[in-house]
Formats: C-alpha cells, structure tokens, sequence
C-alpha cells in the first residue's frame, strides 16, 4: 500500500537525485565560457555585457567568464575547441560554425521591441551625398564588415547579385572588411567608403542609433551627427535575429539552467538585460537550431559566388 510516508520519501529522494545532477555539472564545469564578438568597441562590448554575464553567474551557481571575441571566426573555433561553452552568434556565423561541423545548439534569439525576431541588412550612404540607388555606385568604396557577418557581409552579396552585381570585388572601386559595425559606420561617416553595409532593426534600434546615441559619429567640424545625415538606400528582406548557443557537449541538465536563466533575465534583472540593447529588447525567444537552416542555404549560395569568381 501507497502511504504518505512512501510518497514523502520518493520525492525527497527525486530531489536529492536532481541536486546531485545539478552539483555533478556543476563540478564538471566550475567555470562557464560566454564569447561575444563586438558590434561596437571593446570596452562599449564589456559594458553593455558584464552586468548580463554577472546575473548569469548568479542564476548558474558557476562562475560565468565573458570573452570578447576578434571576431566571428574566433567564436567559431573556440566553439569547436570546446574553449566557449556559450555564444552570441549572428546567423551567418552561427550557420557557418554548423556547416563546418562545431557542435553548437540554438536555444534562444532576441526578441525587439515590436515583438519580432528579425532585422534587416542596409547600405547607408550619407545624406550629403548624391546617391541615391547601388547603381549609381559604381567604382565607388563599399565598407563591409567581416567576411562571417550576416548583415555586413553575406546578406549584402546574395542582394547585389539580386541586382545584377555578382561580383562586388569587380563591381565597386574598392570593397573593405572594416572589423565591425561601429567601424563600417565610422568609415562611412569619415569619407573612408562611400556606402556601408549594417544591421538595422528599426530608426531606433540599429547599430547607428547607438552610435548616435554616444555621440560616436561627428562631422568635420567636430558637431555631432544626426539621423538625417545618413540615407538608407538599401534593405534587404527580414533576417532571422542570431542565436545564442550552447556547446552540444554540455550537460543536458546545464542547458537547462542556461536557457532557463537567460528566459527569466528580463525579470529577475531588468537592469541588466536592458543595459544589453539600451532597452531595445523586449527578452528572449525559445528557438532550435534547424530555425537557421534557411541562412545556411544562403551562406552555401555565397560560397559558391566566391568559388565561381575564384575559377
């Protein structure tokens, strides 16, 4: 006969055996590696994430160590290396890490302000300019910003060859890899490139919107510059917003508490989470790996535009 007794002593023993798990994990991984690549500099990146990474820290009962990466390429191979344990991919980058067999799985991507999952790659000239279309680019420089960049690198050549341009190299003057976001922006502002490619969610949640936002961008005279003094004249269709991932390898029960923790950020340290996108998120999607499968087909048709180009 079931007695109450019985039961009690199940469930005490049920959670005792999911604390040891958690501890078992735990001891296995007494410290956390969480890399992200910067979309503005290096010491912006550590402000804006050490808040975040000290909640997880917390939430996990592990330490949480932030690595700010060079770049994409970097995330890709610590992540294979089993050296990064959690990442901030772009789709790009989190679709080339799969194509190049990193053990990495999808668990969550951003949700915007609007409700969303998605955003946009752009060319920006600057409004002072007298462009007003890619055709009339010709010849021209064209800032990019990592060759693993979704919105600054791989989205931007599958719209050209919409256009008729499959050759970007060829098409334009001069065709840069500037390292970042921020410095794709800053070379467009500072007349180093005549049009840039970048991320863009809306006129308030974009890589330039923060960079206005801290006075990063100036005209020559010294004065800060505005929105109006740049022009899209470019965008692309929706992108699925990146995935943050976990090492394949880790514990079932630690990605557990990972994905859990990251959902419940929003509420358990607002502060924190807002100071990830100046407010401009409203928390975190549930999201699977196979949600990238489209963006690996579209880094497949860039491969084969480089390979076609190469022959």
């Amino acid at each position: 006969m079931i007695t109450r007794r019985l039961v009690l002593a199940g469930a005490a023993a049920l959670a005792f055996a999911s604390s040891a798990s958690a501890e078992d994990w735990k001891a296995k991984y007494p410290e956390l590696t969480f890399a992200v690549v910067p979309a503005e500099n290096a010491s912006g990146v550590t402000e804006r994430w050490a808040p975040f990474v000290s909640y997880l820290s917390k939430e996990l009962g592990v330490k949480v160590t932030l690595r700010i990466a060079n770049d994409y390429a970097a995330v890709i191979e610590g992540q294979r290396a089993g050296n990064i344990h959690i990442a901030s991919y772009g789709s790009a980058s989190f679709a080339r890490a799969r194509l190049t067999g990193v053990k990495s799985d999808a668990f969550a991507n951003d949700i915007n302000a609007d409700g969303s999952t998605g955003y946009y790659s752009v060319f920006f000239v600057k409004a002072s300019s007298a462009y007003k279309s890619v055709d009339q680019l010709k010849g021209k420089n064209l800032g990019l910003v990592d060759p693993n960049s979704t919105s600054g690198n791989n989205v931007p050549r599958f719209e050209l060859d919409k256009m008729g341009i499959p050759d970007a190299d060829g098409y334009f003057g001069k065709v840069v890899f500037t390292g970042s976001h921020e410095n794709a922006m800053l070379a467009l502002s500072q007349g180093t490139v005549d049009v840039a490619a970048n991320q863009w969610t809306s006129d308030d949640d974009s890589t330039l919107a923060q960079m206005l936002t801290k006075g990063m961008l100036k005209n020559a005279d010294g004065s800060k510059m505005k929105k109006d003094d740049f022009r899209i004249i470019h965008k692309s269709a929706p992108i699925i917003n990146g995935p943050y991932a976990y090492n394949s390898d880790l514990p079932e029960d630690a990605k557990a508490a990972i994905a859990k923790a990251f959902f419940d950020a929003p509420a358990k340290d607002k502060a924190a989470f807002d100071r990830l996108s100046d407010g401009q998120k409203k928390g975190f999607h549930p999201a699977t790996t196979k949600d990238w499968d489209g963006t690996i087909e579209l880094i497949k048709f860039v491969d084969a535009l480089r390979k076609k180009k190469a022959s």
